[in-house]
């Protein structure tokens, strides 16, 4: 399925010649040769996170680690490994029943969901197909009567509703039935991963393929579930090429694998590791298996000779043990160790399969990982693991998250903390519209935490443009997320040559008949070191913000009743300083808050957070983050403390357009207008505020000195 004779004996001669191949085929054999020493152990199923759980996953990687060094070596050892491991599962698994604590999930039988047993079936099923052969008739037929048979009626039986399901649990449970279908030589089961149950081509494989991605190959669920689902994709797609050809699975729709995995990698950040979009952790990287298992067979069918692929390989460290990872090493051989590392540029992605339900937008500047990035969220829900959080943004500098996403509350396979599941907090929390940085209206959630109210929409891209490296913009709209209030928010990044770091201006503006109260949030990372305003502090008592909807788990620290009209807080984050300046009605709310009320357990992370409340009907929220200075500690060196930003003012808005304008030191004058019409770069548009008419063309106008 993924390695031939002929490319094992390719690798087998080129051993010592290519160091990326040399050091994954050294690492596996070593561990391999260890593991093949100790006693094999099956034990009987138990909690996610735990031992038994552990052992089973770890189980599978072994056993096809252990089926690829068997083919490139041919040394039995290997195979036999594989076999006792297998005898060992066919003398437990007819026994068993669902598992006792699938907790409302669909169960497997070694796991707790079936989501684990379908990915220890594409990874025994490789290595089954490595030692077909060598086996012999009748080991066959009992390892396949009591394991496969059983494992295959189990999924296509009463779990029949998963293997069809548009899901990256779909994903998993038709690549495994195709996967063992082909080692089997069974090619009923192959149609039915390729087109469903009923083989009616609205479940299976294709349609995965067909409704999971935007015609931009971007992932519904995120790139946190893109990393995941990459393997089984790959996998069996490398498989389907290698046996049904006629198939021509690498062509499947305009190429979507290609742009599959090329739109997974860039979203990156520039150290590789994912955005936490929806359900996700803050530290899942590129060197996760799934884009290791892409990064190699993509590079082989789409990518050879690109340079950023082979910067990702290089993080990456490793390659696969088959044609593929030969081809990968020998091209990163000739950059004799001096691979550049991978810049990605910005990029939008649209978001539905059919590309018109709102996107990703990514604004970058600057190189490798020195790169600044700015992400805003418009596309779809993401389904059971999609968050409610629309127009939400986050921003990464100096090698990190500084404005972050809280991702998802979870210690993944810690057993101790809930299992290793998703926590109760994740839906009281991290879900909810106020664990992002996006607007809450009414102390509420988007959609009123209504999943399928939420999967039912989506948002609306209105511009984006990058043309020009030192003003980019990106511009989208979420109507009626809340009733009756529409929401449009426009992001730019701007280099200014008086400004040594990039600078974003945020334009959120809201539209509503009645008045609201509006909670405009910045989680932000670092230490506060100085506002210019007064607040209260809660030094005595703590006050939890609010009841429900993710409030109660926000501990109101400070408050102010805000007397001017530019506050602005400034904290440390690592070497460099950043402010908020924002443009704010005399009277608002500023509360300083931080995540961890109503958690007996401790399951948050306790994180902090400034909001501006402000209540209105149409109100626009204008917003400068200027990152700036410099602070070493060891030198105890601190320079440019104090941002050269001092003030933003709105000018007007309305259905033609928002202008505002932002002074600071060194004669600084910016006037910025984004358009909220129909976006259209070529037209000409003229707007009036307090008798002053403003001209432009197309979507947006900066003007950096008078």
């Amino acid at each position: 399925m993924l390695i031939s004779a002929r490319e094992a004996a390719e690798i087998r001669v080129s051993l010592g010649k290519y160091p990326a191949i040399d050091k994954s085929f050294n690492e596996a054999r070593d561990y391999i040769d260890g593991v093949v020493r100790l006693k094999i152990d099956v034990p009987p199923p138990g909690e996610a996170g735990g031992y038994a759980h552990e052992r089973h996953k770890q189980n599978y990687r072994d056993m096809q680690l252990a089926g690829m060094l068997f083919v490139i070596t041919e040394n039995d050892t290997y195979a036999r490994f594989i076999r006792d491991m297998l005898f060992k599962y066919a003398e437990m698994y007819p026994g068993l029943g669902a598992h006792p604590l699938a907790h409302n999930q669909a169960p497997g039988k070694l796991f707790h969901q079936m989501l684990n047993e379908t990915v220890w079936l594409v990874y025994t099923s490789m290595a089954y197909d490595c030692i077909y052969n060598w086996l012999k008739p009748e080991e066959r037929k009992y390892i396949e009567e009591n394991v496969f048979d059983q494992i295959i009626d189990w999924f296509i039986g009463p779990n029949a509703h998963e293997f069809d399901r548009i899901h990256n649990h779909g994903t998993w449970s038709v690549a495994s039935i195709g996967l063992i279908g082909i080692a089997l030589e069974r090619d009923d089961l192959v149609e039915m991963a390729l087109y469903g149950t009923d083989r009616s081509g609205k479940g299976g494989f294709l349609k995965q393929l067909d409704l999971l991605f935007s015609p931009d190959g971007y992932y519904m669920e995120g790139p946190y579930y893109i990393r995941y689902a990459l393997r089984p994709f790959f996998i069996f797609a490398e498989a389907l090429e290698r046996n049904r050809p006629e198939i021509k699975i690498f062509e499947h729709r305009h190429k979507i694998l290609k742009k599959a995995i090329y739109s997974a990698l860039m979203t990156t950040f520039p150290n590789g590791v994912f955005p936490p979009i929806n359900d996700a952790s803050q530290t899942m990287d590129i060197r996760a298996a799934g884009p290791v298992f892409a990064t190699t067979i993509g590079y082989f069918r789409y990518g050879v000779g690109d340079v950023n692929l082979l910067g990702v390989a290089k993080i990456q460290d490793q390659v696969l043990l088959n044609g593929a990872g030969l081809k990968l090493a020998q091209d990163m051989a000739k950059y004799d160790g001096d691979i550049p590392d991978f810049t990605w540029g910005s990029i939008e992605f649209s978001d539905g399969s059919d590309g018109e339900q709102g996107g990703l937008g990514i604004l970058r500047t600057g190189q490798g990982l020195d790169q600044s990035m700015l992400l805003m969220k418009y596309g779809v829900h993401g389904e059971g693991h999609g968050h409610f959080d629309k127009l939400h943004f986050l921003f990464y500098d100096q090698g990190k998250e500084v404005i972050p996403d809280y991702g998802f509350a979870r210690w993944i396979n810690i057993e101790p903390k809930f299992g290793g599941r998703y926590l109760p907090e994740n839906k009281s929390y991290a879900m909810q519209t106020i664990a992002h940085n996006t607007i809450t209206v009414d102390q509420t959630t988007q959609n009123a935490f209504n999943r399928k109210e939420a999967d039912a929409m989506s948002g609306k891209r209105h511009f984006f443009h990058i043309d020009n490296p030192d003003i980019q913009v990106m511009s989208a709209r979420a109507d009626d997320y809340y009733p009756g209030v529409k929401m449009q928010r426009t992001m730019f990044l701007v280099n200014e040559k008086r400004l040594p770091h990039p600078v974003i201006v945020d334009l959120y503006r809201i539209n509503s008949k009645t008045a609201h109260l509006y909670d405009y949030p910045i989680h932000f990372n670092g230490q506060l070191i100085t506002t210019n305003f007064e607040y209260t502090p809660d030094t005595t008592a703590l006050m939890v913000l609010g009841n429900e909807f993710g409030y109660q788990h926000l501990w109101r620290e400070a408050q102010a009743d805000l007397q001017i009209e530019n506050p602005s807080i400034t904290w440390l984050n690592g070497n460099r300083y950043y402010t908020v300046l924002m443009n704010a009605k005399k009277g608002s709310k500023l509360f300083f808050t931080r995540i961890g009320a109503n958690d007996p357990h401790f399951n948050l992370r306790s994180e902090p957070m400034f909001l501006l409340r402000i209540g209105a009907a149409d109100h626009l929220f204008a917003t400068v983050i200027e990152p700036h200075g410099y602070f070493n500690e060891a030198q105890e060196k601190s320079d440019g403390a104090r941002p050269l930003l001092k003030e933003i003012e709105i000018i007007g808005h309305n259905d033609i357009a928002t202008v505002v304008e932002i002074r600071g030191e060194n004669e600084i004058f910016w006037q910025i207008i984004a358009t909220n019409e129909l976006s259209d770069p070529n037209a000409e548009r003229t707007v009036r505020f307090n008798e002053r008419s403003f001209s432009w063309t197309g979507d947006f106008n900066v003007l950096l000195e008078k």
